[in-house]
């Protein structure tokens, strides 16, 4: 009665890839009702709640558990049938991974094109904030994440890849025009971009300048695309924290100034993936740490600005 029996485990995988139990079963060629039995016996299995049913459904922490399962299970089957020479009708291997969007617009995709291609891997890329991406881990949506959390996800590894440096940078018109008086209290009310409302770069960046007393102002501009980010401080809409890469270019044309030189924020960045012995993911995690070291700064586990 321990184990889990691996229709049940696959069925709950594809109501949760597919949103629905009509879409599973259609998916299964199976009937809606199969699918149900199928999940409600896992739950009674393993005592546990792993569905919650609304549309789409969502997972439960318990069953984010058996989800990672089922999909380390999947990828380990998929690995298996490589080795015997029996996996050429399946396609290439493919690697889901969360990668935040400054990563991607600077180093993370080169990376990428330095991974072999024989045999044929497919990358499935998920753009989430830094500091959220283990929650894909977590819910086994990805195999591996860039993540600035040293803590490792149940059944992840995790390894150092760098600092990645933001200069605080506006334009010259706007600093002249909001930024002349004392640089932490101007920046307490001057406009502000920012990625999304989870984005708290900025606010970290004006608290260590006020010793904790105040954030970022209130006057936000959310721009959820990294070149999107960067435009939008070089056009003038407001301040905001540039990773250096994109930020160089500009500084030295004269298009941004920055702010606080000498006074940059610089984010630690982490590889957790699944601990998995799967050659397709090995591969990756090598040349992603091999480019990281290269683009990334070298320096303690720690943010600090």
């Amino acid at each position: 009665m321990n184990e889990l029996p691996l229709d049940q485990v696959r069925t709950l995988l594809a109501v949760v890839d597919e949103g629905t139990f009509d879409a599973a079963a259609a998916a299964l060629h199976v009937t809606p009702s199969a699918v149900s039995q199928r999940v409600k016996a896992l739950e009674q299995r393993t005592g546990r709640v792993l569905l919650i049913r609304t549309k789409p459904v969502r997972l439960t922490e318990s069953g984010e558990v058996v989800v990672r399962f089922a999909r380390q299970l999947a990828r380990l089957e998929r690995d298996a049938r490589a080795e015997l020479g029996l996996a050429a009708e399946q396609g290439p291997a493919r690697v889901p991974i969360a990668v935040n969007a400054d990563s991607l617009a600077t180093w993370f995709l080169p990376a990428l094109t330095r991974v072999p291609q024989d045999p044929p891997i497919c990358f499935e890329l998920h753009r989430e904030d830094e500091s959220h991406t283990t929650a894909l881990l977590r819910e086994g949506q990805v195999m591996a994440a860039v993540t600035s959390s040293p803590d490792p996800v149940a059944g992840c590894t995790v390894r150092p890849l760098g600092l990645a440096r933001y200069l605080a940078a506006a334009t010259p018109e706007f600093a002249a025009r909001h930024l002349t008086g004392d640089l932490a209290e101007d920046l307490c009310h001057a406009p502000t971009v920012v990625f999304d409302r989870r984005d708290d770069l900025q606010d970290e960046f004006v608290r260590s300048l006020t010793r904790g007393r105040s954030g970022a102002g209130r006057i936000r501009h959310l721009v959820p695309a990294s070149d999107g980010f960067r435009d939008a401080v070089a056009a003038g809409l407001g301040w905001g924290l540039v990773p250096q890469p994109q930020a160089g270019p500009l500084l030295r044309s004269g298009r941004l100034v920055e702010l606080a030189p000498g006074r940059p924020m610089d984010v630690p960045l982490y590889w957790q993936q699944w601990k998995l012995d799967s050659p397709a993911l090995s591969t990756v995690a090598e040349v992603v740490a091999t480019a990281a070291a290269e683009a990334l700064l070298p320096g303690p586990a720690r943010r600090r600005a």
